[in-house]
C-alpha cells in the first residue's frame, strides 16, 4: 500500500536528511524527486522541515544537531514505546545516543547506536504518524543495514526490534531480510570490500524513482557523485550516489510497487 496512515511497531516510517547546507539540499531534492519543502516556522524546531510529494509528507530534513556528525539520511522505525525501546537497546548491547523526547505534539524519538555499529532512530507517533506515501516514484521505498558485523547486527536486531531474519545466497553473498509477522520490512547486507576503508556499518534509504536513467542523469548534472549508475536487482534497476552536500542515498525504479 503506497498510502500510510499508521505503522506496526517495527516498520521503519521515516526517514530524514541531516544537511550543512538545508536550502540547498531542498533545492537539489526538489529537482530530482520533484519535492517541495514545508519549513516549521517555530525556533524550537531548530530548523527542520518535511520535504512534501503529491500532497503528502515523504520525508524530513533539517541541518546537521551534532559536532562531526555527517551528513546523512536517518532511518526511524515505529515504535509504541520510546522509552521501552531505549531499555531494549541497553539490555542489547546498544548505545543511547539521544535519550527518548517529545518532539512539540508530533511524537517521541529516540537515537541509538546498535551492537554492530550502526545509528537508527525510533518513532513512537503522535500527530505525526510517519511517512504518508512510500513504495511509489518520489518516495522512500526499502531500507537497508549496510553491516561490518552481520552477526551482531542480528543478536541486537531481532532482541530490540523483534525481526526475524530470512537469508538468501546471491552470487556469493547472503542477503538477509528483515521480517514483521512474515512481512519483508528492511534488508542487510555485509560491507563489501569495496566501500572505503573506515566506512562504518550504517542504514542505507532506497527511493523509487520512475526514470532510473533520467535521476541519475539529472543528480550528476546538479553536481550528485554517482557511486553506482545501475546495477540489476529483483525488484528493480538501482543506482547509488552522493548527493552535493554529500549524504548517499540509493535510487531504484521498481518493476512493480507495492
Amino acid at each position: 500500500m503506497s498510502v500510510r496512515s499508521s505503522y506496526e511497531a517495527g516498520v521503519p516510517c521515516w526517514v530524514d536528511l541531516s544537511s550543512p547546507d538545508v536550502q540547498a539540499s531542498v533545492a537539489f531534492y526538489g529537482e530530482i524527486f520533484g519535492w517541495s519543502a514545508e519549513m516549521v516556522d517555530d525556533p524550537a524546531a531548530g530548523g527542520y522541515g518535511q520535504f512534501v510529494h503529491n500532497g503528502k509528507r515523504v520525508a524530513g530534513v533539517g541541518p546537521i544537531m551534532a559536532e562531526g556528525m555527517p551528513p546523512v539520511w536517518n532511518v526511524y522505525v515505529a515504535t509504541e514505546d520510546a522509552a521501552v525501546t531505549a531499555d531494549r537497546v541497553k539490555n542489547a548491547g546498544g548505545t543511547v545516543v539521544m535519550e527518548p523526547m517529545r518532539v512539540f505534539d508530533e511524537g517521541t524519538m529516540a537515537v541509538f547506536q546498535g551492537g554492530d555499529g550502526s545509528f537508527f532512530s525510533v518513532w513512537e507517533a503522535g500527530n505525526h504518524k510517519g511517512a504518508e506515501l512510500v513504495n511509489e516514484p518520489g518516495a522512500f521505498c526499502w531500507n537497508e543495514l549496510v553491516t561490518r558485523d552481520p552477526e551482531a547486527a542480528t543478536s541486537f536486531y531481532t532482541t530490540v526490534f523483534g525481526w526475524t531474519p530470512k537469508r538468501t545466497a546471491m552470487e556469493g553473498m547472503t542477503y538477509t531480510e528483515w521480517l514483521v509477522d512474515d512481512k519483508s520490512i528492511a534488508g542487510m547486507i555485509e560491507m563489501s570490500p569495496n566501500y572505503p576503508e573506515g566506512t562504518p556499518s550504517h542504514w542505507a534509504t532506497y527511493f523509487a524513482v520512475a526514470d532510473l536513467d533520467a535521476t541519475i542523469s539529472k543528480a550528476q548534472s546538479l553536481g550528485a557523485t554517482i557511486l553506482i549508475d545501475s546495477m540489476d536487482s529483483p525488484p528493480g534497476r538501482f543506482g547509488m550516489l552522493i548527493d552535493p552536500q554529500g549524504a548517499a542515498l540509493s535510487v531504484i525504479q521498481l518493476t512493480e510497487t507495492a
